[in-house]
This record gives C-alpha cells, sequence and structure tokens, in this order.
C-alpha cells in the first residue's frame, strides 16, 4: 500500500488564522443567527414576566421569582387538569361501566 499525502486544496494555500482573528471573524448569517436567538429568548423570558431592568440589577433575585412563578403555574395547571379529569370522570366511568357489563352480559 502506497501512503498518500492528502492535503485540502484550500487549507494548503491560506496561511492558518490566529485565535483572535478566528474569533473576530463574523459572517451576516452569524449576525441573523445571533439576533434570532436574542428575540427568541426574549419571548421566553417574557412569557415568565422577567423584566430586563431588573434582571440587569438584581439577576438572583429575578430568577427565583421567576422560578415561583414558574412553580406556580405548572401547579395552576395541574389542578386544572385534575378539575377537568373528575368532571369528565363524573360522566364517562358509568357509562364505561355500563358498556362492560352490557358486553359481559352478551358473551355468555
Amino acid at each position: 500500500m502506497s501512503e498518500r499525502n492528502e492535503t485540502r486544496p484550500d487549507t494548503a494555500t491560506q496561511p492558518r488564522r490566529s485565535f483572535v482573528q478566528r474569533l473576530l471573524r463574523f459572517a451576516p448569517s452569524d449576525l441573523v443567527r445571533l439576533v434570532f436567538l436574542c428575540v427568541l429568548a426574549g419571548f421566553f423570558l417574557a412569557a415568565f414576566h422577567v423584566n430586563p431592568r431588573r434582571l440587569w440589577v438584581d439577576f438572583f433575585g429575578t430568577l427565583a421569582e421567576s422560578w415561583s412563578r414558574f412553580i406556580g403555574f405548572i401547579s395552576d395547571s395541574a389542578l386544572w387538569a385534575v378539575d377537568y379529569l373528575l368532571l369528565g370522570a363524573v360522566l364517562v366511568v358509568p357509562i364505561w361501566i355500563v358498556v362492560r357489563v352490557v358486553r359481559a352480559l352478551r358473551r355468555d
């Protein structure tokens, strides 16, 4: 087997860039992606009523308040779901029992 010296043609002709050059190099797609992610994060934080000014001044206090609001939202949602589960069960369970009894009587 013969050994090949495989080099990519684009890297062979260009000099290697320094760390700072690679760090500071921006493409327009990078800026568009950054703006999109900032808007997306802003919508997410707005859903939890996070005030950007307060977040800047009191980061951990704002996080604690947002976390408590999130836990409150989850518990309220769970209670809402349980209420409607019980409401639906009042109607569905008796009908299900009658259907099971009727099916059991037909087979015997």
